[in-house]
């Protein structure tokens, strides 16, 4: 298995605190792709949404999961889903325990993960910052985090880790690893 297709770092740092905030309600794996992070917290024992715009990812997460002992398979939920919609949000009204977010940024939808995260839930947000320009892709100003970004968005909750980095010389992004209330 590529790197890429392991689970991130800090889902694995932070597996225990997300096993406990899913207690209250499912992981929600947030423009998932291949789904490894969801992945990990559905073999740790946690319901697991799946979503993502794209059926090819999400026919690689079902595969994935149809690999899985039946038990894991129910605690799974696949979501074809455009979190990009203009004037909707299809978060409207759903609630989670933990929301997991890599390698995507969608400003209009903040407010929305704020909404959706229950009381005492757990995020992990994950992306590129302004600084990536100098490796490459993406670029683009509306997908990437401008430096201290998210921890304006989520300062007002119990940040339990907060991070800009760089890895492996080929990356700049922003971390924040936050509790509700």
């Amino acid at each position: 298995m590529s790197d890429s297709l392991q689970p991130a770092t800090l889902v694995r740092d932070y597996l225990p605190q997300l096993l406990e905030a899913a207690k209250q309600g499912p992981v929600l794996d947030l423009a998932c792709g291949a789904g490894q992070n969801g992945l990990l917290c559905l073999a740790a024992g946690a319901s697991v949404v799946f979503a993502d715009r794209s059926e090819q990812q999400l026919d690689k997460c079902r595969q994935a999961i149809e690999r899985l002992p039946d038990e894991m398979q129910q605690r799974a939920t696949l979501w074809l889903v455009d979190f990009e919609q203009p004037d909707q949000s299809p978060l409207d009204g759903k609630q989670f325990g933990a929301i997991l977010v890599f390698r995507y940024l969608h400003r209009p939808l903040i407010p929305a993960i704020r909404e959706a995260l229950m009381p005492g839930g757990l995020l992990v947000y994950e992306t590129f910052t302004v600084e990536n320009r100098q490796f490459g892709r993406p670029s683009r100003a509306e997908f990437l985090l401008e430096l201290g970004e998210l921890q304006q968005w989520f300062g007002d909750w119990r940040i339990l880790f907060s991070e800009e980095f760089v890895a492996a010389d080929k990356a700049m992004g922003q971390i924040v690893v936050a509790r509700v209330g």
